[in-house]
Parts: structure tokens; sequence; C-alpha cells
């Protein structure tokens, strides 16, 4: 493994041959540590939806808030949300996790941000199955919307290649991002759709969650299921803001990454 990136030239393929090499090996050691395995990949958002959906509809009234069937509506929040939660996450360590290899490797050092993308993103693929499943028993009703999944997908990918690329060398620069990052997230979780929709949000609310690059994303991911859902200004915000941050990380990783090296 170590032999086979650290020779590899700067081509697209040997590039392309050493990502999924590395992002393999994540999951290899992922999933051979873990007696439950592949169930890793689904539990947390289960667990999570099932608290939700007690909370919202059984404890509280939720009134209009989300979709029918709303366990169906919450797993296809929280998936993706999943998703971005751990990719994001694992930036913040994603160079000092490998140091030697960063500072030794020939081929570009964007890879040790996209290969936790890549690799984080077939976990989230590996648990769509468990959504069909949600809304194939709860009485969901699938349409056309299906297939923007995809793009959604795509998108996703985009702004997290995006983020990692701003978040992974300001971590290393600056210890204390890391913490803060993982504050982020958590007040990122409630101003992100997905225990509620951005259609059910009032007014100025619902002008600031467009402004959020996964409420266009996440709306791609429900529309298949939930038709009503659709945002187009939401969708349109989100990819422009997904393209940007990843044109941003780009221009910020390229001018960084030899004050990087040389604090690693």
């Amino acid at each position: 493994m170590t032999t086979a990136v650290v020779g590899a030239p700067g081509s697209p393929r040997r590039y392309l041959h050493s990502l999924w090499l590395l992002s393999a090996r994540d999951l290899r050691v992922r999933y051979s540590t873990s007696a439950l395995g592949y169930l890793w990949s689904v539990l947390d958002p289960l667990v999570m939806s099932a608290i939700y959906w007690f909370v919202f509809t059984q404890v509280f009234q939720r009134g209009d808030i989300g979709a029918q069937p709303y366990i169906v509506f919450l797993v296809s929040g929280l998936l993706p949300w999943m998703w971005f939660n751990s990719a994001v996450a694992d930036f913040t360590r994603a160079f000092n996790k490998d140091a030697r290899l960063v500072r030794s490797t020939a081929i570009p050092r964007s890879i040790w941000v996209n290969r936790i993308v890549l690799s984080k993103g077939v976990e989230f693929l590996f648990s769509l199955p468990v959504l069909a499943l949600f809304a194939v028993f709860a009485g969901g009703s699938a349409g056309w919307g299906l297939l923007l999944l995809p793009v959604a997908v795509v998108l996703q990918a985009v702004l997290l290649v995006g983020l990692g690329l701003l978040v992974a060398p300001l971590c290393v620069l600056w210890g204390d991002l890391e913490r803060t990052t993982r504050l982020v997230l958590r007040a990122l979780f409630y101003a992100t759709p997905i225990i509620y929709g951005v259609t059910d949000l009032p007014g100025v609310f619902r002008e600031l969650a467009v402004c959020n690059p996964l409420a266009g994303i996440f709306t791609l991911y429900r529309v298949g299921l939930f038709p009503q859902e659709w945002d187009t200004l939401a969708v349109v915000v989100g990819a422009a803001m997904s393209i940007g941050i990843l044109l941003l990380g780009v221009v910020v990783f390229r001018r960084l990454e030899p004050a990087v090296l040389k604090e690693l």
C-alpha cells in the first residue's frame, strides 16, 4: 500500500488508482475492526431518526413540520447529514493522521482530503437501501425526483471536497480549529433542514436557510419521495455555493500547502 502511493507519478490515472487504494484501506480498517461492520453505517442515523421521530410525534405535536411518513422524512435527511458530518470531522485531522506519508508522497496532497470524501461517500451509498426499505414499509411513494438523486450526491461531494481543502490545511496551522469545527457542526445540524424542510420555515428564516448549501442539496435528496419539498431557490443557491466553495478551496489549498508541509 505505502509503496504504491509513494511511488505513484502525478498522472490522473495513477492519482485515481491511489485514491481508490487509500479509500478502500479506510473502509477495510473501519469494518474489519468492528463486529457489526456494515451495520455501523446505518445504525447511528437510524437511532437518531427513532429518537427524533419519538420526540416530535409522540412527545410533542410537531404540527405541519416535515412530511408524512415523518420517519422516512427524517431518514432521508439524516443519512446524507452523517456523510457530511463524519467527513468534515475527519478533515480536521486528515494530514496529521498520516503526516509521514503526506510529506513523502509524490502525488498531489489533495488526495488526503478526497479519500475521506470517497470512503464516507461509499458508506453513504451503502446506506441508501435502508432508506428504500423505510419508504416501502412506511407507505412512501416515489416520483420523478428520484432522478435527481445522483445530482445531489455529486453536489454534496463537490461541497465536501471544497470544505476539505479549506479545513484540512487550516487545522494543521491552527490546532484550535479542530474543536471549533466540531462546535460549528453541532450548530449546523439544527441550521440544516433535517428535522424540518425548507418550505416549513416562515419569512426571513427561510431566506436564511437557503444560504446554507446543504438546504438545496437535501432538497434534491428528498424531492423523489416528497415532491412538495421542492424549492428552486434553495437548489440554485446550493449548487452555486458548492461550486464556489470548491473553487475557493482549491485556491486556498494551493497557497497553504507549503506552510502545511513545513508544519508537518
